[in-house]
């Protein structure tokens, strides 16, 4: 049974130690006694985080632990996930509440305690620069956007035009900021505030679109329930994309495998073929396949 005090022992230093990532990741059930912890750099924070809590005398043990790792560290932040706000306390040094983080050639703005989450999914990191790598002269379609992370990285790989949607008007303003960030031409990005199983048609006015980035939550209260609701987009791909078109299919529910992907794609897109599959960082060690899947369709390109 591990403790908080070995967990200097499985963290990942990172060689680019400008570039923002996990450290450290027990979530996946790969570290016996740990699964409730993770820690994140992003330059120059570093971001504990707990799913239960732990006496504060050990956390602040290995607050200190982890410096010892990265001098350059100018804050070491605690949150308490556990909690339903996910409140953050500092646990040493300043006391930094918002910054820019770099990933890659881009950047991204980070806010910490002011929401559950700090503005960037740093699992997907490796989708994100896919999307850079095969966008470019594409129109892009980015379905639950949240602050945009995909649309930034677009523009950064080329794309002719992202369209961004998310019912969030906070996460879709945090996006504006994260291309401004970037330099980065706003006239080739839309910003809608919908549901997006209301505006099948909007999407279809907006359409068609070469690339389909779909980054739904598990669960939101009243809005999305991704079991049921996945299906519903998947039916209706040729609404609003292309003849010749990608998909990048995400998927971030514990309970539902890569399975419950292939299946409906099967059902209700069968002119689809699987031609990638995105695996997060190593760091993300996952001993019960319930992590992150990423996967990529395409359709009429030889």
């Amino acid at each position: 049974m591990n403790h908080l005090s070995d967990i200097p022992d499985y963290i990942y230093i990172p060689k680019q130690r400008e570039q923002a990532q996990r450290i450290f990741h027990g979530r996946g059930h790969a570290y016996e006694g740990l699964k409730h912890v993770t820690v994140d750099w992003l330059p120059p924070v570093l971001l504990i985080t707990l799913f239960t809590p732990e006496p504060r005398e050990t956390v602040d043990s290995l607050a200190n632990q982890l410096m010892a790792h990265f001098p350059e560290c100018r804050s070491v932040q605690l949150q308490h996930r556990y909690q339903l706000a996910g409140p953050i306390e500092v646990l040493c040094g300043e006391a930094i509440a918002e910054l820019a983080i770099t990933e890659g050639d881009v950047k991204f703005h980070i806010r910490l305690g002011q929401a559950r989450n700090t503005g960037l999914f740093l699992d997907m990191q490796k989708g994100r620069q896919w999307v850079q790598a095969h966008c470019h002269g594409l129109r892009v379609l980015n379905l639950f956007s949240y602050t945009c992370g995909f649309s930034v990285s677009a523009l950064a790989g080329g794309a002719k035009s992202v369209v961004n949607m998310d019912m969030s008007s906070a996460a879709l303003s945090v996006g504006r900021e994260n291309h401004r960030l970037n330099h980065q031409d706003l006239s080739a990005v839309r910003f809608e505030k919908l549901n997006i199983f209301n505006s099948f048609s909007r999407l279809k006015k907006r359409g068609p679109f070469d690339l389909l980035v779909c980054d739904p939550p598990t669960l939101q209260k009243g809005s999305v329930d991704i079991a049921r609701d996945y299906p519903k987009i998947l039916r209706r791909l040729d609404q609003f994309m292309a003849e010749e078109s990608t998909l990048v299919l995400c998927l971030n529910a514990p309970d539902l495998g890569r399975d419950f992907l292939l299946a409906h794609m099967a059902e209700l897109a069968p002119s689809y073929q699987l031609i990638d599959e995105i695996k997060p960082p190593e760091v993300y060690k996952e001993a019960e396949a319930k992590g992150l899947k990423v996967l990529c369709f395409q359709r009429g390109h030889n």
